[in-house]
């Protein structure tokens, strides 16, 4: 029997400059399969504080935020939670009776995933990206207690700034670098961009490395990665980091923590 929308049903958002559906058919999912009388839908905005008003003033319960605002909300929230205070970005905001708290579930998924994974400390890495996912990503790191890694970005400033920020050193390109842990934190191999087809890192930096991690999503099997499996080397896809974030959104909006179970179905429902 399919759930019935009253006006008791609580109601979460996402915005995103390119709204896609993942965390609609996730979060959807499992309030369906768990009883919930909740509802989630994607948009965009091109009034921030306005939409952020908006959410304080509807009584919208939660929302989750991608880039490009995950630093742009900052001012306009009432609190940050640790989890987004030292990196200065969020990705989701909760709304309890008109306070909203900000938190960055992206940086405690990639702990999780640190943790799970058993990648020793003294890893070298090579992280490629310098914008707000990526500074949750190397923070993650940087206090998980990794010392030795490079943050590869064009981007000269900012990859300095995010190098100074989490500990490491930047570096234009990855020559010299021989990295065992390449993380790539950019859209390069991400579904309908225009480097869907490109490597995130080079044949001979895969090669060379012991592990590959690539945080784009979709598709979860991303050039870097298929050809880090067809090498033989263990690979933490996105998929791993967008259901581990997603989960921490929903207990951050109902209390509840599904099963494993039920995550597991979730996650194949809005991967496919």
């Amino acid at each position: 029997m399919s759930r019935s929308i009253n006006r008791d049903t609580q109601l979460c958002m996402s915005l995103s400059a390119r709204p896609g559906n993942f965390g609609t058919r996730f979060q959807n999912f499992l309030y369906e399969a768990l009883g919930l009388n909740y509802v989630y839908k994607a948009f965009t905005t091109r009034d921030l504080p306005a939409a952020i008003g908006g959410i304080r003033a509807l009584g919208i319960r939660g929302c989750a935020i991608s880039m490009p605002f995950k630093e742009a909300c900052i001012p306009l929230v009432d609190a940050i939670d640790v989890s987004a205070e030292a990196i200065a970005s969020i990705n989701t905001i909760v709304n309890d009776d008109g306070f909203l708290r900000a938190y960055n579930t992206d940086y405690i998924a990639i702990w999780k995933l640190i943790e799970q994974h058993g990648i020793s400390r003294d890893t070298r890495l090579a992280l490629r990206g310098s914008g707000g996912m990526a500074k949750a990503v190397a923070c993650a790191f940087r206090d998980a207690g990794f010392k030795h890694g490079h943050i590869v970005a064009r981007n000269e400033l900012a990859g300095r700034r995010l190098a100074e920020t989490s500990g490491f050193s930047w570096a234009a390109d990855t020559r010299g670098l021989a990295a065992e842990l390449l993380v790539n934190v950019t859209p390069i191999g991400m579904e309908g961009g225009t480097e869907a087809d490109q490597l995130a890192f080079d044949d001979d930096d895969v090669k060379r490395s012991s592990m590959v991690f690539d945080v784009v999503a979709l598709p979860p099997e991303t050039p870097v990665i298929r050809l880090a499996r067809s090498l033989g080397k263990p690979v933490i896809t996105g998929a791993e980091v967008i259901v581990l974030q997603a989960v921490e959104q929903f207990v951050l909006y109902t209390g509840v923590r599904p099963a494993e179970e039920s995550i597991a179905r979730a996650a194949a429902h809005a991967l496919s």
